[in-house]
């Protein structure tokens, strides 16, 4: 008989990289429910001793709902545990077996010196102290891949490892508000495996922009009587659509737009 989705077996499923039985679990559709699923098992990390850093925000990019069935963002948090910061130029392995039917995504990603003003792009920007380009990890303990946007939800978001690349002062990407944003959102990002293009995208891709997403999340914690926490650092979704990942493989990025390097993952 099927069991309604519990945090323990979300939990267990990503911890030990396996996938949950389809027949065993009945599906989930509610998104309080769903919120809920995903604040247990953040209560349980932390008491084994994970600490949050900030939040992973999912399916910015409006391209890629059809794809997927999900046609809003979500969100999570980001873990001292799943954070890897990466030296510029220097690659950065990563074990393929930790994750279950792991995928990229090529992201910016924003750190926040205070909580935003409002819930506005510009706003995000002014709370703004840095950027960087980073690589999201995600995994799905669904098989397939194949889920509602509150399974996702609940799933911790998909979150399984970011990887940070060096970071630039807000303040370089120009002296007016306008200036940064458009900087932002013309970011073009190349995706290469094993040196083939794979993917390209750009930075309005998520939401209009990094910020755009940043004041999405502001929004919704807003109405539910949170806010971002200062310090906290933001992934601001996926520039492309996600690529499945495999040993023995080398991926990398290329950025133009912005002074940030790009990126390279060994998998094994």
């Amino acid at each position: 008989m099927a069991e309604p989705l519990s945090a323990a077996a979300i939990l267990d499923a990503c911890d030990h990289a396996r996938s949950l039985e389809r027949s065993r679990i009945e599906s989930l559709d509610d998104l309080a429910t769903a919120e809920a699923i995903q604040a247990s098992i953040a209560i349980a990390r932390v008491a084994r001793g994970e600490r949050p850093v900030g939040y992973k925000i999912g399916f910015t990019n409006r391209s890629i709902w059809p794809l997927y069935r999900v046609f809003h963002p979500i969100w999570a948090p980001v873990w001292n545990s799943t954070l890897v910061s990466a030296a510029a130029g220097a690659p950065v392995a990563l074990c393929a077996a930790r994750f279950v039917e792991p995928r990229i995504e090529p992201e910016i990603v924003v750190g926040l010196r205070a909580a935003p003003a409002a819930d506005t792009a510009e706003a995000v920007l002014a709370a703004a102290e840095w950027v960087a380009h980073g690589l999201e990890i995600v995994h799905s303990p669904f098989p397939g891949w194949r889920f509602s946007a509150a399974e996702a939800f609940a799933a911790q978001g998909l979150h399984g490892a970011l990887v940070l690349g060096p970071p630039q002062p807000v303040a370089a990407l120009g002296e007016s508000a306008a200036q940064a944003l458009a900087r932002l959102a013309a970011v073009e990002v190349e995706l290469l495996c094993d040196g083939r293009p794979l993917e390209r995208g750009c930075g309005a891709n998520v939401l209009d922009g990094p910020m755009h997403a940043i004041a999405h999340l502001a929004r919704e914690l807003r109405l539910r009587g949170r806010s971002i926490e200062p310090g906290a650092l933001i992934s601001t979704g996926t520039l492309t659509d996600a690529r499945p990942i495999s040993p023995g493989q080398r991926w990398q990025t290329r950025l133009r737009g912005l002074d940030l390097p790009g990126l390279t993952l060994d998998v094994h």
